[in-house]
C-alpha cells in the first residue's frame, strides 16, 4: 500500500510538471489518502503485537 501512495505521488508531481493541475490535485489526494490507511493499519499491527493474531485467528 505505500508503494501505491508513492506511485501516486510521483503522477501527481509528473502531472503537475505538464500543466494538468485537476489530475494532479486528484492523485495526491488518492496519495495522501492511502499514506493515511497505511499508518493506521501499521500502528494497529504495532497495537496488537503477537496476541493480536493469535487472539483472533487461533495458534498456527
Amino acid at each position: 500500500m505505500l508503494r501505491w501512495a508513492i506511485f501516486f505521488f510521483l503522477v501527481a508531481l509528473v502531472a503537475s510538471m505538464f500543466g494538468f493541475g485537476g489530475f494532479a490535485a486528484f492523485s495526491a489526494d488518492i496519495g495522501k489518502t492511502l499514506l493515511g490507511v497505511f499508518v493506521v493499519l501499521v500502528l494497529l499491527a504495532i497495537a496488537l503485537g503477537g496476541w493480536g493474531y493469535n487472539r483472533f485467528f487461533g495458534s498456527r
